[in-house]
């Protein structure tokens, strides 16, 4: 989505002029920005993700300009070449934080291999004069063990020529005021090309001319609506971060096209006479996986059947070449963006009960114990019993609800069966070293009519971690079973982390008075850090403290073991309807039971002309993509929620401590919101950085992380999405 087209760099009066506008800005904001600039430890607490909405900056230096305007007559190579003192250079887009600092993202994946991490841009000169979105040159300056920094040798062009905003009215023409505060211009729109939006209306806007001094111009594309209906904010959202939420004509069409009929053939094992059934949330439309349980003398068969997506979904079609770009579905409260068209996604590829349907099924032995005995894969045929949910299961199984056991009276002892082999798969597990994060989040749900109905504490059941072990173990068994063969393919990848990292979160356990083993940075020492505070106020925010520690979870075509999972073989399997590199492990292993006589060629798994290196970073990062506007959306409509309920009150737990206050989690809803130091006038409070805490000079009195405090709420920014706090 979105064109993007190069602007002009401004003139060093331009420049100059632009940086004392920017000054006097910095001055009239000192307190906000203090607050936007300080976060607390490990960065928890700061609740807004960075927007991919935010906008061109100023101008660049005259070097960086006489530099661009050589890399246009030819005379520098773009990727590579050797600047003056001898660094190499490479093309990348920029992402900027609101902090001030960025982030370097190469443009040409074999490249981006080379380094962990994407480059850090530290704020100021380094910067260069660009801003989020900016393809620049890039050269690393420093090589750490962990990451790469580097500065921007030249701006080459303006990434954000469209964006969200808001409509101001005027006489003859309307300005749009962007969303994200970072851009330094409103945009100029004709009433002629304003599309008849209204004074305050969200509108998605087109820059056509910037200009060196003044508001660029441009033409609304879009009027969302009003800013404070929930779906309004979804669709800023959306457009924010350039999300695909429409398939156009002529995919639709090679969907509608696909054959229908379920046939067996020879080359699947008929599993329809297995009791499968599908487990999900009440509000699941796409249900890619089954499961069975079978009792046997040795223990347990466990059965995991996977939509066989790739029976429809070919390398080289148009809907394979768009379900890699999207990458992965993107989930809102009330609203999904699929990666693929509903016709696969709720229907041919959907295990509905009492429909045939297509899949590929790992078929488990385990022991009495837990332990895998083997494991074989089979392209199959099966049709679902029921479709259950995690609510019905829980009452199943903890509560024996009369009515669902008379119901589901046929697969009664399996989901018995299922329970147990559970158990002991998660005994198995956390007793090799396997993290055990339980992590609540806020579940926002809307009524009928798109306005946010509740939000409240996520529920995980029983019935979460049945389904959670059952496909933790499929997934390990086909990652083994693909190294074992020598595929090309992409696992799941979790390192090792950082130890600098580690010894620094032990140290702040040890301020809070936390009485841990010695840090050894293993998986195992993680698990008994969070049994230490298994059922105290402190456990959500260390547990979001030892998560903020470690790695990123990623895609590589080199298996090097799941730290987290303490795995040593682990990929995605189980949900080809809505991952992509699910997919690509179908396609493999389709390939590995085909015919054993036949020679095989190497299989066609890849989108055309992508190698399995770049799709591991692209798939990455749109992975990366979709969390962060999950995310966006929640705080969207959680401000919008709670701007109804400013002057309640709320128990909370510090979570965070700064030079500017403390950040609050709110114990019954898990929304975050900050006290500013300035609102706390019992007393003069002083930070002790090293303890994490505030101190107050004359009372004595203490916050520090994990503490519970009573807050009521005084103030919402919807703009900002942020929830600001009194102590009670």
């Amino acid at each position: 989505m979105g064109s993007k087209k190069p602007r002009g760099v401004k003139s060093a009066k331009a420049v100059k002029s632009a940086k004392a506008v920017t000054r006097k800005r910095k001055i009239g904001k000192g307190k906000k920005r203090a607050a936007e600039r300080v976060g607390s430890i490990f960065g928890l607490g700061t609740g807004v993700a960075a927007s991919a909405s935010s906008g061109a900056g100023i101008g660049v230096d005259a070097g960086a300009k006489r530099k661009n305007a050589e890399i246009r007559r030819g005379n520098l190579a773009l990727k590579s070449a050797g600047a003056a003192d001898g660094g190499q250079e490479y093309q990348a887009m920029v992402s900027m934080h609101q902090r001030g600092f960025g982030f370097a993202m190469l443009v040409d994946p074999a490249e981006a291999a080379q380094f962990k991490k994407d480059i850090f841009l530290p704020p100021g000169s380094a910067l260069g004069g660009a801003i989020h979105g900016d393809r620049v040159l890039v050269q690393v300056t420093k090589q750490s063990r962990d990451r790469a920094e580097g500065r921007v040798l030249a701006v080459l062009q303006r990434g954000i020529t469209r964006l969200v905003g808001f409509y101001v009215a005027g006489k003859g023409r309307g300005l749009v005021v962007p969303e994200d505060d970072r851009l330094p211009y409103k945009i100029a729109v004709k009433r002629s090309r304003a599309l008849g939006a209204r004074d305050g209306d969200a509108v998605y806007v087109e820059i056509e001319k910037f200009r060196d001094e003044g508001n660029p111009e441009g033409r609304i594309l879009e009027v969302l609506g009003d800013p404070t209906d929930a779906r309004v904010q979804i669709e800023m959202a959306i457009r924010g971060f350039e999300l695909p939420f429409r398939f156009a004509d002529d995919l639709l069409v090679e969907a509608e096209d696909l054959n229908k009929v379920i046939r067996l053939s020879k080359q699947r094992q008929d599993l329809r006479d297995l009791p499968f059934v599908t487990i999900d949330g009440d509000d699941a439309r796409d249900f890619d996986d089954a499961v069975a349980v079978e009792s046997r003398p040795f223990g347990f068969r466990l059965y995991v059947a996977v939509a066989d997506v790739s029976y429809y979904v070919k390398p080289g079609s148009r809907l394979d070449a768009e379900a890699y770009a999207r990458g992965t579905s993107v989930y809102f409260p009330g609203r999904v963006l699929p990666m693929l068209p509903e016709r696969l996604s709720n229907n041919l590829c959907s295990l509905m009960p009492g429909v045939a349907r297509y899949t590929l099924t790992a078929i488990i032995d385990f022991d009495q114990k837990g332990q895998r005995r083997q494991a074989v894969f089979q392209r199959s045929l099966i049709k679902s019993r029921h479709r259950l949910t995690y609510g019905q299961v829980r009452a199943i199984l903890e509560d024996r609800e009369p009515e669902l056991c008379r119901r589901y009276a046929d697969v009664l002892a399996d989901l018995g069966q299922l329970q147990r082999l559970a158990t002991r798969l998660n005994q198995v597990r956390m007793s090799r070293g396997s993290i055990g994060f339980e992590i609540p989040e806020a579940d926002i749900q809307l009524d009928e009519e798109g306005r946010v109905a509740r939000i409240c504490r996520s529920e995980r059941n029983i019935a979460h971690k049945l389904i959670e072990e059952c496909m933790l173990a499929a997934n390990e068994a086909v990652a083994e079973f693909l190294e074992k063969n020598r595929a090309e393919v992409l696992y799941r990848i979790h390192e090792e982390p950082d130890p600098v990292k580690v010894a620094g979160f032990a140290e702040f356990a040890g301020c809070l008075g936390l009485k841990i083993p010695l840090s050894s940075g293993t998986s195992a020492w993680f698990g008994q850090v969070l049994q230490a505070v298994e059922g105290t106020p402190r456990e959500y925010i260390v547990s979001n403290l030892l998560l903020r520690s470690m790695q990123q979870a990623r895609y590589a075509p080199k298996n090097v073991g799941h730290f987290g999972l303490a795995a040593t073989h682990y990929t995605h399997f189980t949900s080809p309807i809505r991952r992509y590199p699910d997919l690509l492990v179908h396609r493999v292993l389709t390939t590995l039971l085909g015919d054993k006589n036949k020679k095989r060629s190497k299989p066609e798994i890849l989108a055309a002309g992508r190698s399995v290196d770049e799709s591991a970073i692209w798939l990455s990062r749109r992975e990366r993509v979709a969390v962060d506007a999950e995310r966006n959306v929640n705080d969207r409509l959680a401000a919008l929620h709670m701007s109804d309920r400013v002057g309640e009150e709320f128990a909370a737990v510090v979570s965070g401590v700064g030079s500017f206050g403390i950040f609050v989690e709110l114990i019954e809803i898990m929304l975050s919101g900050a006290v500013a130091l300035a609102e706390m006038v019992d007393d003069y409070y002083q930070v002790e950085e090293k303890s994490h805490r505030l101190v107050g000079r004359r009372t004595g009195k203490i916050y520090q992380v994990g503490d519970l405090v009573q807050v009521r709420l005084n103030e919402v920014d919807q703009r900002r999405r942020r929830l600001n706090f009194v102590l009670v």
